[in-house]
């Protein structure tokens, strides 16, 4: 039943782009640095207007966040201008009304080295002038972008549009859920050879 909901059923989540810049040159308002590497990741940009990214972050936090935080190693990342820093706080208060916000980390960085890592990831998309985006991506531990190389419409599905409700519930949620079952294969796989 798990797999049988997914529309890439057995199939792995294709990589689209590897090597995604490591982002261990921002940190969070505690000084702590996070990486990509070794973590599932959903990156995300909300730029410094974080009022206007509200909306998406609410059906982030109720429809990928709230199912899967738990998850071994998966994190939300938001690349995120300095100086927002008191907006974060109001949005983190909202979003701990959802679910537990330990695993949203908001790190901050300048508007250049958002653009380089945003860059890395090798999409059709832009950033706009706050460095914000509204679409959010799913890069896996080892520092590739994961989607889809041939959607509904023939193309290729880079990231997920955060305000469209419709495509985090139904297209991401199913895309988080192969890469994770993937990780879960590899690891029944991994322990199975430590028993040998």
């Amino acid at each position: 039943m798990f797999f049988a909901s997914g529309v890439n059923h057995f199939a792995k989540l294709p990589v689209l782009t590897e090597n995604v810049l490591e982002i261990n040159h921002f940190k969070t308002e505690d000084g702590e640095v996070k990486r990509l590497k070794n973590h599932i990741t959903v990156l995300c940009f909300f730029g410094s207007d974080i009022e206007s990214s509200k909306a998406n972050a609410f059906n982030l936090a109720h429809e990928i966040y709230k199912k899967n935080y738990q998850f071994k190693d998966f994190q939300f990342v938001i690349l995120t201008p300095k100086g927002v820093e008191a907006d974060v706080k109001i949005l983190k208060t909202k979003l701990a009304q959802i679910e537990n916000p330990e695993n949203w980390n908001f790190v901050y960085g300048s508007p250049e080295e958002i653009k380089k890592v945003f860059n890395s990831l090798r999409t059709t998309y832009t950033l706009d002038k706050n460095s914000a985006s509204p679409y959010v991506f799913i890069v896996d531990k080892d520092r590739n972008l994961r989607g889809r190389d041939h959607d509904d419409d023939g193309q290729v599905l880079y990231g997920f549009d955060a305000r469209v409700y419709s495509e985090i519930n139904n297209k991401m949620s199913d895309d988080i859920r192969v890469l994770l079952a993937e990780y879960r294969l590899e690891l029944k796989k991994y322990n199975k050879k430590k028993e040998k």
